[in-house]
């Protein structure tokens, strides 16, 4: 592992611990823990969050975790994924196989997993595969807008390798994010991490599966786009929604607060301003439910 995602990871775990910090499962909340839906064992978990007060199925929101494809799990991202569980859906955190010790295209393969497990299990946990939505922030949005594109374009499911099930991803919500993998494998750095932890010493390799953008069809699901004043990743919102948009996509973006609201703001549920920002957010997807 290279010193930068060593570091990185060091960070982002005391960050992560100190924004928490005193957060309890709410009392409304179930949670089902450590559920395995894949063969990789600790890195092919899930857990499964759902207000209690609503028995029966409820629409699937799929949380796709950040952190550089190299850190995150779903302990991070408990309470924000509990937080959704109260606004009406049964959210779906996993953990995926992260970088260095696994290369590119490992998290869209656990994704798929993911899905396929959501399938197959969604009587026994009352998950509704009719009306289903991706989140992502930060790694997790590139991560969840590119398996949108496997999901809507075959031939992009064919180069890729990744066969989707019927799953029916009615929208997104991508925040805090970058979206042209092609031009962040080949040509930009990965803001402080080293690209070859993720992509290995040729990117090349992968040919057209780095072609995210080029995948995108017009039956790509809703998008909504957010961002921050102070967000490392600000200057690809705006673009990848107006890019959308040309494709006759509905979407929307927003920009939050200022030049001190961070990347990833929106995971304090403690925050006013993320409060709004989801709220908005999953205001948007259930439009499209």
């Amino acid at each position: 592992m290279s010193l930068q995602s060593v570091l990185f990871r060091t960070i982002c775990t005391f960050a992560d611990a100190a924004r928490d910090k005193g957060l309890r499962t709410p009392p409304d909340i179930r949670r089902i823990d450590n559920i395995p839906y894949g063969p990789e064992g600790a890195w092919n978990t899930l857990d499964i969050y759902r207000p209690k007060s609503v028995p029966g199925k409820l629409p699937v929101l799929v949380s796709v975790h950040g952190g550089g494809y190299v850190y995150g799990s779903t302990k991070q991202y408990q309470f924000y994924c509990m937080n959704l569980a109260q606004k009406g859906f049964a959210v779906v955190s996993f953990n995926y196989r992260l970088a260095p010790e696994y290369k590119f295209p490992a998290p869209l393969e656990d994704l798929n997993q993911v899905m396929w497990w959501i399938a197959d299990k969604a009587g026994i946990y009352g998950l509704d595969t009719e009306r289903a939505a991706l989140v992502g922030d930060s790694a997790g949005a590139q991560i969840a807008s590119q398996y949108a594109a496997v999901c809507t374009n075959p031939e992009y499911a064919e180069v890729m390798g990744i066969f989707p099930p019927s799953v029916k991803i009615c929208a997104l919500g991508l925040n805090c994010g970058m979206y042209d993998l092609k031009a962040q494998a080949l040509h930009e750095e990965m803001n402080g991490l080293k690209k070859s932890d993720y992509f290995g010493t040729d990117p090349q390799q992968f040919g057209e599966k780095l072609n995210v953008l080029d995948a995108v069809t017009p039956v790509y699901p809703p998008a909504y786009l957010l961002s921050s004043g102070g967000d490392f990743l600000r200057d690809k919102c705006e673009p990848m929604a107006e890019f959308l948009r040309k494709k006759g996509i509905p979407c929307e973006y927003k920009i939050y607060g200022d030049e001190n609201t961070g990347h990833v703001f929106h995971l304090n549920i403690r925050s006013e301003l993320a409060e709004r920002a989801n709220d908005d957010e999953i205001r948007f997807i259930k439009k499209y439910l």
